[in-house]
């Protein structure tokens, strides 16, 4: 794996901040146009250095070409392209009608930006997760400031160049570094962070941003189900399930974590997963590990931390059903199945980040319902099922931060939804017009007429006539 990148100076980060802030306030003022074309020359960087953001992910996990392509580039560029088409009516003023009590005046919402942003990415998508939220960021008319993940630092350094031969560096500056560039960074009163990455390291965020009163958009992770009812379409369940857990070779915020599935369809659908994984990474029979399709886990400690999991799944009674390879060489998990998983075993305890899914059979969606809702919120939940009375009862039931029905991870691709989580899975909501939001002011703005004198009705002194104006107000308009 390439050497991490060196962390950042403090003195470099010291003098940051104030360059940016200084440059935020001409942003402020710039127009759509002035907006969208910074975004388009982020598009068009992009577009010209495409191999080398394959090259890097490839470099820093063995991501495939075509993988990157769809989970890395398109991603980016539908996100900026969405903005640019998009940015002149989000930016305009939005009226808000108004009530009887206060008939006379005019009244709109404004949209400006926050100031100086923090954007803290991780190294699972370590491009799209950095550069969609920069979009949203500068589609708002915001600074920034992006911190890459030292555990992709092939990606890091990209990042960094892109940012050198696209922005103004009083615009967007990055830092690279580990965990000690990432403290003194929190250390600086930004007007907002977004975070991408384990709730643990959220409480650590949203504690350095409250030193300065920052708002934050945390986006975290979980255990996402995929519930299997008995009238799944099992052949269809089983592919978008084997593709929504081995992309990125599982190390996906909103991959499947556990699926549970009906007690009558359980044999059937794993047999139907064996044959879409023989399909999909070992059509050749060579074995998945030979696959040019399948990425490999990050870095040897979360290998390590994957087959402890495996291990410890197997050691307290559960049955490998499917795969179970582990290779430490090349940081290689096998696609697996586990059944007869105990339920304290950390495949069923903790965020699993890797291409293990542990299946737990119910027998009724109460049953199914229960299960999820003794654990934290989770990021995504997904639904399988053609019963729409099925679909309706684990949607009402349920809370997550979203959801999909006879898919997953696709709504995380759908500009016009909002994304995020709910609880312990995140705070605040990101891509288009929500990732706009989430770095905007919403200025609530009343205009009065000069010598109105509807309000004047109640100022003092309070007379017995302006007592029964009040009354009248109370009666008929509260």
């Amino acid at each position: 794996m390439p050497t991490p990148a060196p962390a950042a100076d403090a003195p470099d980060l010291a003098a940051l901040l104030p360059r940016l802030r200084a440059r935020s306030e001409a942003l402020r003022r710039e127009s759509a146009a002035e907006r969208a074309g910074r975004l388009q020359r982020l598009h068009q960087w992009i577009s010209q250095n495409r191999a080398a953001v394959q090259q890097a992910l490839h470099q820093d996990f063995g991501k495939p070409a075509t993988e990157t392509d769809v989970t890395e580039l398109y991603a980016t560029q539908a996100e900026i392209r969405h903005a640019i088409r998009h940015l002149k009516r989000w930016m305009a003023p939005k009226r808000v009608s108004t009530p009887l009590a206060l008939l006379g005046t005019t009244s709109w919402v404004q949209y400006e930006p926050k100031g100086v942003a923090l954007i803290m990415a991780p190294w699972n998508y370590p491009f799209y997760l950095a550069v969609g939220p920069l979009a949203s960021a500068l589609a708002a008319g915001n600074c920034c400031v992006l911190k890459p993940s030292e555990l992709t630092p092939a990606v890091s350094a990209l990042l960094a160049r892109l940012v050198r031969e696209v922005f103004d560096p009083a615009e967007v500056v990055v830092v690279e570094g580990g965990k000690d560039a990432a403290t003194a960074l929190l250390a600086q009163p930004f007007d907002h962070i977004f975070f991408t990455g384990s709730p643990q390291v959220g409480k650590v965020v949203m504690r350095a941003a409250a030193e300065h009163l920052a708002s934050v958009t945390l986006e975290l992770g979980g255990k996402s189900p995929a519930i299997v009812d008995a009238t799944a379409d099992l052949r269809d369940a089983a592919e978008k399930l084997v593709w929504g857990k081995c992309v990125n070779a599982g190390q996906t915020c909103v991959a499947p974590d556990y699926l549970l599935v009906h007690e009558s369809v359980q044999a059937p659908l794993i047999e139907e997963i064996r044959g879409v994984l023989r399909r999909f990474y070992d059509a050749e029979g060579a074995g998945v590990a030979a696959s040019s399709s399948f990425a490999r886990i990050v870095n040897g400690q979360h290998f390590q931390r994957l087959a402890g999991l495996l291990e410890d799944a197997q050691r307290r009674g559960a049955t490998v059903a499917l795969g179970g390879g582990v290779d430490q060489s090349q940081c290689f998990i096998e696609p697996t199945v586990l059944t007869d998983v105990a339920p304290d075993s950390g495949v069923l305890q903790e965020e699993i980040f890797g291409p293990l899914l542990p299946v737990v059979p119910f027998r009724t969606l109460q049953e199914a319902a229960d299960f999820v809702n003794a654990r934290p919120r989770p990021l995504a939940l997904y639904v399988f099922a053609r019963s729409p009375e099925a679909q309706r009862y684990v949607l009402g039931r349920v809370p997550a931060g979203g959801a999909c029905l006879n898919d997953t991870i696709i709504h995380l691709g759908h500009l016009e939804l909002p994304f995020g989580g709910a609880g312990n899975s995140g705070i605040g909501r990101a891509h288009g017009h929500y990732g706009f939001l989430a770095f905007s002011n919403e200025k609530a703005v009343l205009r009065q007429r000069v010598g109105q004198t509807g309000i004047k009705l109640f100022y003092p002194p309070y007379t017995p006539k302006v007592q029964r104006v009040v009354d009248l107000l109370l009666k008929y308009l509260g």
